[in-house]
């Protein structure tokens, strides 16, 4: 089996390279990364695993795609920016890069007659409902940020490829990401959190979300997910909400708080205030036999356990 990851060495990408072996023993996996975050750390060990690796250094909009995606039963499309608060101030370059990566994959796809495994984000969803599945409305559909409209332009040129091309694909709407990986980083809400409470900072919290409620992943979830989508072949032209847990901010400082009791909070300001709390639904991808076994609140402890010795209790 041969399968292209784009964005291989991210928080994702470099622990979905170290457990789709475990699933697919001896598989090629071709991992294209332009390194522009340098986590070169991505790549170590891999030669002590049963899989062969081979690794393109380069920009999914300069390389030529041809070659690399023949006989490829597979590309997982991560190569993304991914910072939804910070996309803001970066719009214009965020929306050049995302869509348009996301664009040529898809192209490549087509002529190699390739499937695609596209990670969206739960981040679309601007709902002031309740809850909220995939089968929402454009009006439920109001996302927050330039990220979140990013990636729902990507999902509906994926749709309209399947559409007018057939273009084989699935659409994975993953929660924020928690747990630990060779490539993590500390931006999004969870892990920063839990830097900040190590280094005895106060938590930086946007001023109305502390009990707003909003989906996250457990980052061994996520990744048994896409082993999950490539091993039954679910490239159905289907959107996935994929998500371990609804939480609210506060449920998140209380886990924290089990390990470093002494937390201080920061209430801060940001461009993405107005969303109200809501539940995500992920029934839809549980009735095709997938089982959630995530933890959160563990993947908190894995990750406070990375800075410092902790006493679980």
């Amino acid at each position: 089996m041969k399968i292209v990851i784009a964005g291989a060495l991210g928080h994702i990408g470099s622990k979905v390279i170290r457990y789709l072996p475990i699933v697919f023993p001896g598989c090629k996996i071709v991992m294209i990364d332009n390194m522009s975050a340098q986590r070169y750390c991505s790549l170590f060990g891999l030669s002590e695993i049963n899989a062969e690796y081979e690794f393109i250094e380069g920009d999914v909009l300069d390389l030529d795609l041809k070659a690399t995606f023949n006989g490829a039963n597979v590309v997982i499309q991560l190569a993304a920016i991914t910072d939804a608060t910070n996309s803001f101030n970066i719009k214009d370059e965020l929306e050049h890069n995302n869509f348009n990566t996301t664009r040529k994959i898809a192209e490549a796809c087509l002529e190699a007659n390739t499937p695609i495994l596209h990670l969206s984000s739960t981040s679309v969803y601007g709902t002031q409902e309740d809850s909220v599945d995939e089968s929402c409305s454009l009006e439920q559909l109001q996302p927050q940020s330039p990220y979140a409209e990013t990636k729902l332009k990507e999902e509906r040129l994926l749709n309209d490829f399947g559409k007018s091309h057939g273009l084989r694909f699935v659409t994975c709407r993953f929660g924020t990401i928690c747990g630990t990986s060779p490539g993590m980083r500390f931006h999004t809400a969870v892990n920063k959190f839990c830097w900040q409470a190590v280094n005895r900072q106060g938590l930086t919290v946007w001023r109305t979300a502390l009990h707003q409620r909003r989906p996250y992943l457990d980052l061994d979830d996520a990744v048994r997910a896409i082993a999950f989508i490539i091993k039954n072949n679910l490239f159905d032209g289907n959107i996935y909400n994929v998500l371990t847990a609804n939480k609210t901010v506060n449920d998140i400082i209380e886990a924290i708080k089990v390990y470093i009791p002494e937390v201080n909070i920061n209430f801060v300001d940001t461009a993405i205030m107005n969303q109200l709390s809501y539940n995500v639904e992920r029934k839809k991808f549980e009735q095709l036999g997938f089982e959630f076994r995530g933890s959160v609140n563990k993947r908190i402890e894995d990750t406070i356990k990375l800075f410092k010795k902790v006493e679980v209790k």
